[in-house]
């Protein structure tokens, strides 16, 4: 009855955030083509979210190695659509990349759309990249930063699975480097029968960026390999420290 009823409440919160990110999409667009005022009610509408449950918890570590006037490919591993508003705990302006399909999801798609959230076609993996690359390289132009999962689709284990090169390719297109987030805890939020969990624990770990310089030297597949390795062993940290 509880989970029900903050269904209800999150459709009629979100459709207010909707109409305000539209308002300020339209006021807002001739001088904030980066669209930090949508992005920060974003912010605003994730925040209320996670803080009406009183006993879920969401830990940040690294925020020290965030540069803020920066631009950043951000690669994180992918377990459940709480990873997409969990990130929204970094203090960056960003875009995400997502399938095709998300954008039909009531509320949600209307949001990606409302944000110039970069919208890729899976089963046509060519395309797909050109569009990231295309789209990836605009929004960082603007100032703003991409948000990627390596992994191409969510974790079914829980463990971070090979990477794509798609976000390392944009990164070294783009002349950026490469922040590697890790988080754990998003899987456990919603429970298979759609109940959430009251006593949920959220870890959001920044690991050091890999520099702009670092990211055009090194070849993309060893670069993956590099920063899925700092991943991997975040999330094992992060488990033993529960």
């Amino acid at each position: 009855m509880l989970s029900a009823l903050y269904y209800i409440f999150l459709v009629l919160l979100c459709t207010l955030f909707m109409i305000l990110s539209a308002i300020a999409l339209v006021v807002c667009y001739p001088f904030d083509p980066a669209r930090r005022v949508v992005h920060e009610l974003s912010r605003i509408l994730v925040r209320i979210f996670f803080f009406i449950p009183l006993r879920w918890r969401q830990k940040v570590e690294g925020r020290e190695y965030i540069d803020r006037h920066k631009s950043y490919v951000i690669v994180l591993n992918h377990n459940t659509v709480i990873d997409i508003p969990a990130l929204y705990y970094l203090p960056l302006n960003f875009r995400w990349v997502s399938k095709r399909e998300v954008f039909r999801v009531p509320f949600f798609g209307q949001y990606l759309v409302l944000h110039g959230d970069i919208c890729i076609d899976r089963g046509r993996a060519a395309e797909a990249l050109e569009q990231m690359l295309r789209e990836g390289r605009k929004w960082i132009s603007r100032g703003a930063s991409v948000a990627v999962f390596p992994e191409g689709t969510r974790s079914k284990d829980g463990e971070i699975h090979r990477f794509k090169a798609g976000a390392f390719t944009l990164a070294r297109e783009a002349g950026v480097g490469i922040l590697p987030v890790v988080m754990d805890g998003t899987r456990t939020l919603i429970r298979r029968n759609l109940l959430f969990n009251w006593g949920n624990r959220i870890t959001i770990r920044v690991l050091p960026p890999v520099p702009a310089e670092r990211v055009a030297a090194a070849e993309p597949h060893e670069l993956m390999e590099e920063v899925r390795g700092a991943m991997c062993a975040a999330l094992s940290d992060i488990r033993k420290n529960r």
